[in-house]
């Protein structure tokens, strides 16, 4: 299977992948072929790429970090968590809602288990573009990969496990605030004006003030949320901290965060590809983010995902069919068409090895 744009995707197509819906049941089932009707409703529905299958792609499977169970499991625990200490505002912090919260909490704290012994045990390249799923609050899609993603920086970073929950809860709770962000302020396609702005910063005070009263929650958790958009420069927000005056945990947070905002998709634009979060991640590689982070980062996900196509520095045409934990810019390619843009026979070459080091990849997309 192959990864490709939906206006690329004609009548006939066949799904390689299944999509879901918000609450993760089966919208459109692996093998489905797809109508103009379909097409259409899955453009209203802000689908952007999907994964098809072709004889070009035939064999080339797209590993699921997580399994697709697992996420939906662990998503409704953060919808259900986040509601719920969503309404220790300034008028409903009391004992119920206090036990509710902290009842929440240890849910999370039980399902975010499976998510680490996955990581853990599977150790592969994270490719979250391997789920095509249609969501309606990216408050809560957001929370979830970045917890994910900050759970594997994390273990990269060799942490106790008890550091890494307490990273993957202040993930999870890191945009709290954003609850009490107007809609069309979170959804605005545009640049925020100076007053639209102001109120987008204070989620992260906002966020802090109701997670440092919860009992069960440890104070760097809710740095997580107060801090994820400090700079190691200094020219974040909200306190203009820098260097190490940032808590660890909230060093970490913001390479997950920045990562996720620009590779996932929104009504208004189409996500960046994996390579290209990358790059804007070295744009801010010792100013906004923590040099060592970045580097962490780049050695843990999948840069050139299983099933994109990429362009050769020699002419060459291919879809990436393997990539390698810790030397993901080095994937095995499916050569499908050679320098002269011609089709040829499919075979494969794996750029990790030896032979193939002066080859590299010069452009990566979902078009092709």
């Amino acid at each position: 299977m192959r990864l490709i744009t939906l206006h690329r995707c004609c009548p006939g197509t066949k799904l390689g992948k299944a999509i879901y819906n918000e609450n993760g049941k089966v919208l459109l089932a692996k093998g489905a072929e797809l109508t103009d009707r379909l097409i259409e409703r899955l453009k209203q529905l802000n689908i952007f790429t999907v994964y098809i299958e072709d004889d070009a792609s035939e064999g080339i499977d797209v590993v699921e970090a997580i399994p697709v169970e697992l996420r939906n499991e662990v998503s409704n625990v953060i919808i259900e968590s986040l509601n719920t200490i969503s309404e220790l505002n300034g008028n409903k912090l009391n004992i119920q809602g206090m036990v509710k919260s902290e009842k929440a909490i240890q849910n999370f704290q039980k399902i975010f288990k499976n998510i680490l012994n996955c990581l853990t045990e599977n150790r592969t390249a994270l490719n979250l573009l391997a789920t095509t799923k249609i969501y309606e609050n990216h408050v809560y899609t957001h929370s979830l990969n970045v917890t994910i993603y900050a759970c594997q920086l994390a273990i990269e970073n060799g942490l106790p496990n008890k550091q890494i929950e307490e990273i993957g809860l202040g993930a999870m709770l890191h945009d709290l605030g954003k609850l009490y962000v107007q809609p069309e302020i979170l959804n605005k396609p545009g640049k925020l004006t100076d007053e639209e702005f102001e109120e987008m910063k204070a989620h992260s005070e906002l966020g802090f003030e109701i997670l440092k009263n919860i009992h069960d929650i440890p104070l760097p958790v809710a740095h997580c949320a107060f801090q994820h958009h400090e700079r190691i420069d200094g020219k974040g927000y909200p306190r203009g901290i820098k260097g190490n005056e940032i808590h660890p945990y909230a060093r970490i947070l913001s390479v997950a965060d920045v990562f996720d905002a620009v590779t996932t998709h929104r009504v208004y634009r189409p996500g960046m590809l994996p390579h290209q979060g990358l790059e804007l991640l070295y744009s801010g590689f010792g100013t906004h983010f923590e040099s060592k982070q970045v580097q962490l980062f780049k050695e843990c996900i999948a840069i050139y995902p299983e099933g994109l196509t990429v362009k050769l520095n020699d002419g060459r045409t291919g879809i990436v069919s393997k990539y390698h934990f810790h030397a993901a810019g080095r994937p095995k390619i499916r050569i499908i068409r050679d320098e002269e843009n011609q089709e040829v026979t499919p075979y494969e070459i794996d750029l990790s090895e030896k032979g193939h080091l002066t080859v590299g990849i010069v452009e990566a997309d979902a078009l092709l």
